[in-house]
């Protein structure tokens, strides 16, 4: 069985059939909401909405090691992630959907790590990959199986949220080698590899970066809904096809 966790834009999956709910506890707290159970492309899947089914949760306050916990407890083989971003990189524009590859954390104050506490012993984890390889292959080639256009590759950077950025902090990321901006993508990564979960993220573009192609005066947040809803729902068709080509 496969996770799927959704992000903005993706707060209900409305392809799961017979689905059912379950309310799980962990010793960090509880997850963002009741997992749901069901079957996608006639396989068994289990779905998290990242920031609640009611998109309560912003994305400094989400518990991501209640939700990495979780989805480890119920034994799963992987984690795709759905997360809306931002283009920095100039071919990246609204509507595009990319696979990345690398990430660059700019979060503070978030817990970021299952080893900690007076009992806690200190241990580090190989972060030269982020992501998993394997299930980058699937969403690649789900999204090649279907002909649907996608990026592979790109720098995943994660800022603080929930405020948007200024023109020149994307500048900055830009300089750093960032060609996505989001706010979700740490330490959710991190704490799958610690977890030792399988983990990938099917980045969904919904605008240019601030100061960036048409956002360069301002982010036109109005024009963001239809974008984001067109765009995930092409994301939603290659999820299916990862989980039906899966063995």
């Amino acid at each position: 069985m496969y996770a799927i966790i959704g992000g903005s834009g993706l707060a209900k999956l409305s392809a799961l059939q017979n689905t059912r709910r379950r309310v799980m506890r962990s010793p960090y707290g509880e997850p963002s909401g009741a997992l749901t159970f069901g079957r996608l492309a006639d396989r068994e899947v289990v779905f998290l909405a990242r920031h609640g089914y009611g998109h309560t949760i912003a994305p400094h306050e989400i518990n991501y090691r209640a939700n990495i916990w979780a989805l480890r407890e119920l034994g799963v083989q992987g984690v795709y992630s759905v997360a809306t971003v931002g283009g920095v990189r100039d071919d990246l524009g609204p509507g595009t959907l990319v696979v990345p590859d690398q990430i660059i954390d700019y979060t503070h104050s978030r817990k970021s790590t299952f080893f900690e506490g007076a009992e806690a012993r200190v241990t580090h984890i190989d972060f030269t990959l982020p992501y998993s390889a394997p299930l980058r292959a699937r969403l690649l080639e789900s999204a090649r199986a279907i002909g649907e256009p996608i990026v592979d590759g790109a720098t995943y950077a994660c800022t603080q949220g929930p405020r948007l950025e200024t023109a020149a902090e994307i500048e900055r990321i830009a300089r750093d080698g960032g060609d996505l901006v989001g706010m979700t993508g740490m330490p959710e990564a991190a704490l799958a590899r610690e977890a030792g979960l399988d983990y990938a993220t099917l980045g969904v573009v919904v605008n240019h970066a601030a100061g960036r192609g048409e956002s360069r005066q301002a982010i036109k947040l109005e024009d963001l809904e239809s974008v984001m809803r067109e765009t995930v729902t092409r994301a939603v068709r290659i999820l299916e096809q990862a989980v039906r080509s899966a063995s």
